[in-house]
């Protein structure tokens, strides 16, 4: 889930005038305007800026209705203390005999755009009427001179394009065009640069466009949308908004504190990466001029959705191999020094950081591990972010502490901490303390600036959360007990965004192919053998089998193989109870093909010997389906030799259910044989009840008691 991105509103225009605070920002008008002329438009370049200005430029004549001369393009070197004569016509090769500007330059300053009339090479009569359209064009800077002059193909004859802004990479294009299928007035627009042009415009939408008009597009180094709109609710007139793209929209725009904007028209702003300062233009004295701001306390204009960083989690078996708990336990080791029984827990690991888990299943009566069932490396990560550590309620009239000192922001060194409470207060400082003064939800910001240990560049990042301020204490403690409720409910642990989870083994991804469950004796890095000593105890009923294991060089002797883990408990019990400690359960993925197309044929018809004989101990058609598959498989795979092990449960007397379960091997395999299988490959077991896999107290355990085993031999 991507975090949710806040624009922030501000609760009044002069807020902090009414609280006693200082202004956001500072503006003074630039040196360089005059009181006769208008200057507006600023934009960096070099040691300066350029701008554009109706002041006389020596080149033509010609005025306005306000005896004003046509706008041209200037430059002034801002460092110092310029003056109005101190700017100079920007480019002779720039200037038409109409209207020039405004101005955008790519990062290298080598390329620029420019907006002007589209027809700039006729009479002034045929120039001048409402067909001329203004249009973008480009130039570039050979030999200390702008030359090259072209028209952008997204120039059209019926419509303006106008006050272009290119973006940082140079990738895209901005400006604003009253082209037919707008929002309104005029609309700002983009063109991407693909194939070597400039590709048709793309509206911004109706988040940035409304019905009134939105121009003077200005996108700063962190890529970053300033504009000025009179469509959008502000103080008057133009106003200067932000915006920022994220996901796949743009944010509701926001307009920026005064003094910058005003009840007239504002517009026209260019700003460092952090707008510590900067430039706008306005018509507040009479004329349009381009006024300096600082900034004395950060506005923050944009935060993201606090993320809460999840510590305590829900952990499940899934349940896919049964587990009998009557005789079972389940036991999670959490890797923290924690453990927990039960198949289904929760937990609070620590914090971040990384945790082996296991779940085991132990043996109530021996206290062993019977059976190890999961492990995995679990990786708990803070959510990079800036953030906001506070109580998440608060009473009215108490101070409430804050800070950022949680904010997990690897790779960069933070330089500032800039807090807003959402009450017209405003702070500094990494620490702060505040009193809210009334009830009421509060979406406290703080705005960190960021400096890159790698690249050394400066950016913002924002971070928004809730403050519940309540009347008192009481109603605070009523509140909190309902939150308490709401968090018992943890989250899945393998659901949560802020964990990773790496298996590295499972048994339920072994179940779920063609694996059997192994009643392993002992394991050894010595060949022990099966005729050995050390099996002296181990009744005749179980059959050793020796097993190298060639990626970890180690002999396993197995008694037992079933197809479910519980079925392998009373094997488990009789051999632990005959003094052999290390007994324990492991899975086994079947590898040999005739095993595997076997292990199918069971899973597909059972093997209950109620459903392969009926009263009179005759073969069903439930027999003869899987024995006809049987010869199949032993006609395909010839080398295979086969016991077919017959078992019962415990009524009646031993040597009874031991005659029964050896006449219906027989009967089984002489099948077999009838069907063309040699009898030197088969061989007829009964055993009666002395492997029973469930206990004998219920009808539904003895069924599972009277089965019949398929297994192939060497």
């Amino acid at each position: 889930m991507r975090r949710k991105l806040v624009l922030v509103i501000m609760i009044g225009l002069f807020s902090q005038i009414i609280l006693g605070q200082s202004e956001t920002y500072t503006i003074k008008k630039a040196s360089f305007c005059s009181k006769k002329y208008d200057e507006f438009s600023p934009v960096y370049f070099k040691n300066g800026i350029v701008f554009c200005s109706n002041r006389n430029s020596g080149l033509s004549n010609r005025s306005t209705s306000e005896n004003k001369g046509l706008f041209k393009i200037y430059y002034i070197d801002t460092i110092g203390k310029p003056d109005w004569v101190s700017a100079k016509l920007f480019s002779k090769n720039l200037t038409t005999i109409l209207n020039d500007g405004p101005v955008t330059f790519n990062r290298s300053k080598d390329t620029i755009y420019f907006s002007r009339n589209q027809n700039v090479s006729s009479k002034l009569s045929d120039i001048s009427g409402p067909r001329n359209k203004l249009g973008i064009f480009s130039a570039v800077l050979i030999d200390g001179q702008w030359t090259k002059v072209r028209e952008l193909r997204i120039n059209n004859e019926w419509y303006n394009i106008t006050t272009p802004c290119l973006s940082p990479d140079g990738k895209k294009l901005y400006f604003a065009s009253d082209k037919p299928g707008g929002f309104g007035g005029s609309d700002l627009y983009y063109s991407l640069w693909k194939g070597g042009r400039w590709e048709d415009p793309v509206n911004l939408g109706p988040v940035i466009n409304t019905k009134g008009n939105e121009s003077y597009p200005y996108i700063n180094p962190s890529g970053e949308l300033f504009f000025a709109s009179d469509g959008h609710a502000g103080h008057g007139g133009k106003d200067i908004f932000f915006s920022v793209f994220s996901d796949t929209t743009w944010h509701t725009p926001v307009c920026l504190d005064s003094p910058i904007n005003s009840e007239f028209d504002d517009f026209g702003i260019v700003t460092d990466t952090l707008m510590n300062e900067g430039y706008f233009s306005s018509n507040r004295d009479k004329s349009i001029d381009i006024y300096h701001f600082r900034t004395n306390s950060h506005q923050i204009l944009y935060t993201n959705t606090q993320l809460e960083n999840q510590y305590c989690f829900m952990l499940n078996d899934s349940g896919a191999i049964v587990i009998d708990t009557l005789n079972l336990k389940y036991i999670w080791d959490f890797g923290d020094g924690k453990k927990a029984t039960g198949a289904n827990v929760r937990h609070c690991f620590p914090g971040a950081g990384k945790y082996n888990v296991k779940l085991d299943i132990f043996d109530k009566a021996s206290g062993k591990l019977f059976f190890s069932k999961l492990t995995y490396a679990l990786e708990i990560h803070d959510f990079e972010q800036s953030f906001i550590n506070s109580p998440d309620i608060a009473v009215k009239g108490e101070t409430v502490k804050f800070d950022g000192l949680r904010s997990y922001l690897p790779g960069y060194k933070i330089l500032s901490y800039s807090w807003d409470f959402n009450d017209g207060n405003r702070s500094s400082g990494e620490k702060v303390n505040h009193v809210f003064k009334e009830k009421g939800d509060y979406f406290v910001n703080m705005e960190l600036i960021l400096k890159s240990n790698s690249t050394r560049d400066t950016h913002k990042t924002g971070t928004s959360k809730k403050i519940l301020v309540l009347n008192d204490n009481h109603e605070k403690a009523l509140y909190q007990a309902k939150i308490d409720l709401v968090k018992t409910s943890f989250p899945d642990i393998g659901k949560n965004e802020n964990t990773h989870i790496e298996t590295q083994y499972s048994a339920e991804s072994e179940f779920m192919k063609d694996a059997v469950f192994n009643v392993e004796l002992l394991s050894s890095k010595t060949k022990i053998g099966i005729g050995s000593w050390t099996f002296r105890n181990v009744p005749k009923k179980y059959t050793i089998t020796e097993k190298f294991i060639p990626e970890d060089s180690t002999y396993i002797y197995i008694v037992d193989q079933q197809m479910s883990l519980m079925a392998t408990y009373p094997a488990y019990s009789e051999l632990y109870a005959l003094g052999f400690k290390n007994v324990r359960i492991n899975e086994y993925v079947l590898k040999d093909p005739a095993e595997k197309e076997l292990h199918n044929l069971i899973k597909i018809n059972g093997a209950f010997a109620d459903s392969y004989f009926d009263s009179s101990d005759k073969l069903t058609s439930n027999a003869y389906i899987m024995l006809d598959q049987i010869v199949k498989l032993m006609n395909k795979y010839p080398s295979v030799r086969l016991e077919v092990a017959v078992h019962s449960d415990n009524t009646g007397s031993a040597e009874t259910s031991l005659t029964l379960s050896q006449l219906r091997s027989r009967l089984l395999v002489s099948y077999l044989i009838n069907r063309g299988i040699n009898a030197k490959r088969l061989l007829a077991t009964g055993f009666g009840g002395s492997k029973p896999i469930a206990p004998n107290y219920l009808e539904k355990d003895r069924k599972l008691n009277r089965r019949i085993d398929f297994v192939i031999i060497n």
